[in-house]
């Protein structure tokens, strides 16, 4: 099993309008998967995604096509920066166990 988890710091709090569309979409999505199980939170410009998969490659398929491939293509104006990591785990981790495993994730930032 694979856990992907995610977080994503926002330029401003007015970006909060747009990640809210875009995760409406994706959660859509997510729901015609095979995603075993996903939780989200988050406060003002900081949000945090778990999800767990039967495979890496189930994982690949979802987050390369629809309605998160389109959210990522516009990440950039709306993100200062994107943090992921995927390990083998067969359970979603609790929230701060979550966190300290995402500061060796990789990193995307943008300017």
């Amino acid at each position: 099993m694979k856990v992907t988890i995610t977080s994503i710091e926002l330029k401003g709090p007015l970006k909060f309008f747009a990640l809210s569309s875009n995760a409406l979409k994706i959660i859509r999505q997510l729901k015609t998967t095979d995603c075993k199980q996903f939780k989200k939170r988050g406060v003002w410009t900081k949000h945090y995604t778990i999800t767990l998969w039967n495979s890496d490659q189930e994982l690949k398929d979802f987050a390369s096509s629809g309605a998160h491939l389109e959210a990522m293509k516009g990440s950039k104006k709306m993100a200062k920066e994107i943090r992921t990591r995927t390990l083998d785990m067969e359970s979603l981790p609790d929230w701060k166990t979550a966190k300290e495993l995402l500061k060796e994730g990789n990193v995307l930032r943008f300017d």
